[in-house]
């Protein structure tokens, strides 16, 4: 199935919310990098001296620090189980890292999390109703389990990841091994959305754990040829930003609706939309001499003004 052009919705909730694609370079930026853990951790500790200094306080800043440190880690590892990633290595390289494990919103993570906040809360609520004497320790046993149940969900859905990508790598897809697959998390673990990359374009394949693996379902976005139009497009701001970020890159181009002999050019990221579904994207419109006339971010293949 050849995908040429879709029109996607006109509403762009990024630019509607930041303005510019710069939010695309500075989301999960320096403070999301192993350089920036200890800063971060520092300040959280800082924002805690000034609440409790008031109230005449001591606080012990080393273990405060020690303590702030393991929780700026577990939320880059969160961040790094999911499809977006993070910049583990700034300042010193942009590379992105992402395990492809979890959803970006994965309810189950945050119903996990829920659990080891508000059980205590309502173990304590219980035992005061019945008459329990109140304790100050307050119940570790509950974030215990909330690790143990976060700990088992994640590596779950690491072996059925390993499993959905070994799938993809072991077929053909037009006859053709693919020179890249990626396999892309949905709500259920065991359904993931197959990607694999040719050099004529992308196959996207359903990839059902629970069922047989089917190569000819798949639909395919072939690569257009490069054109100046598309290197004009990539000398700007939104394509530059969107370049960073982009790993599964799918170039659209079709000529633009004024009837002047221009070019209508989108480069969309496959992990997180199709040129017929919402995702990132960068449009830009170029005119019959490759000048750009406008270009735009947001999300779906949005219209360039």
């Amino acid at each position: 199935m050849l995908v040429v052009a879709a029109n996607a919705p006109d509403f762009d909730v990024i630019s509607w919310f930041w303005g510019r694609p710069t939010w695309l370079h500075w989301h999960r930026n320096i403070t999301h990098s192993l350089m920036g853990a200890p800063a971060m951790a520092l300040l959280s500790v800082a924002l805690v001296w000034l609440v409790i200094r008031k109230k005449e306080k001591q606080l012990r800043w080393w273990q405060a620090f020690a303590i702030a440190l393991i929780g700026v880690a577990s939320h880059l590892l969160l961040d790094l189980t999911n499809v977006y990633g993070i910049r583990l290595l700034l300042p010193f390289s942009g590379h992105w890292s992402h395990l492809d494990i979890a959803p970006v919103v994965d309810f189950t993570i945050w119903a996990i999390l829920l659990l080891g906040i508000v059980a205590p809360a309502l173990s304590r609520l219980v035992g005061s109703e019945i008459g329990e004497p109140v304790r100050d320790r307050g119940n570790a046993g509950w974030a215990v389990a909330a690790l143990v149940l976060f700990t088992t969900y994640d590596y779950t859905r690491a072996v059925f990841h390993a499993k959905a990508t070994n799938t993809l790598n072991t077929h053909t897809y037009g006859k053709y091994a693919p020179r890249k697959v990626g396999a892309f998390p949905t709500a259920n673990p065991l359904v993931w959305r197959g990607m694999a990359e040719m050099s004529y374009g992308y196959a996207e394949v359903p990839v059902d754990l629970r069922t047989d693996f089917h190569p000819s379902d798949a639909t395919t976005y072939y690569k257009p040829p490069r054109t100046p139009a598309m290197e004009a497009a990539t000398t700007t701001y939104p394509f530059q930003m969107l370049l960073e970020f982009v790993q599964y890159p799918l170039w659209v181009v079709h000529p633009a609706l004024d009837g002047n002999g221009g070019t209508r050019v989108s480069l969309i990221d496959l992990r997180f939309g199709t040129p017929s579904e919402s995702g990132f994207a960068a449009t830009a419109l170029v005119d019959k001499n490759n000048r750009v006339l406008d270009s735009v971010f947001g999300l779906g293949e949005v219209k360039a003004r």
